[in-house]
């Protein structure tokens, strides 16, 4: 698959999914939620979860089918504690994030299916949340990803022009939702392969770096 990136596209308004986009956190959720299916007797795969990573937590437990949703969500969020540890921000996360949050040209945000509380779990710690201007958690929208709420939002509080803005995400999830709020979609390729699901990507980013390709050519 080749995607035809058309680098120096004038964006100027970035907003950005948070994991598997600018924190690895794919173990922290999963790992704890695979054994919480496996103690209450599911019998699913580590591979049966993984691919349901970037949703939010109840739509996941919803398409697993579980017996009782709400019950092994609270049970699956009590372990995550315990796998913290497997949470780290990508390489060259951070540099670039910084030089976007310092170019009085960019707005900048995040527009993730955390509720805000895993927020400051799991972004203000690694002390992200400095270089971006506006956030949006999953509790300010009737509708999660795929939908375009979250990204409706997001361009809303920056009031960003949709023409110049782009979502940067690692799922199918967030591509559908990217492309449903009229927005370009970028790929983290750091965490994400180009696959027959991305072939209407507008951007594949090798690395973060790739992200200032994307601006308005000075």
């Amino acid at each position: 698959m080749q995607i035809k990136n058309n680098w120096g596209a004038g964006m100027n308004d970035f907003i950005f999914d948070v994991d598997g986009t600018l924190i690895d956190t794919e173990k922290m959720y999963m790992l704890p939620l695979h054994q919480t299916l496996l103690e209450n007797g599911y019998d699913f795969s580590y591979a049966d979860v993984e691919k349901l990573f970037g949703i939010t937590s109840m739509d996941t437990v919803r398409i697993l089918g579980v017996k009782d949703p709400v019950d092994i969500q609270h049970k699956w969020f009590a372990k995550i504690k315990d796998y913290t540890q497997y949470a780290h921000v990508y390489d060259g996360i951070e540099d670039v994030v910084r030089k976007l949050h310092e170019d009085k040209s960019v707005k900048t945000a995040i527009a993730t299916s955390k509720v805000e509380a895993e927020f400051q779990r799991d972004v203000i710690k690694f002390g992200l949340d400095k270089y971006f201007d506006e956030f949006v958690f999953s509790t300010e929208v009737k509708h999660g990803k795929p939908a375009p709420d979250m990204i409706l939002k997001g361009i809303e509080k920056l009031s960003a022009d949709p023409k110049k803005t782009v979502y940067i995400g690692d799922t199918k999830y967030d591509l559908q939702a990217a492309h449903a709020a009229k927005v370009k979609f970028a790929l983290a390729g750091w965490r994400t392969e180009k696959s027959a699901d991305f072939k209407d990507t507008d951007y594949f980013l090798e690395t973060p770096a790739d992200l200032l390709k994307l601006l308005t050519d000075k």
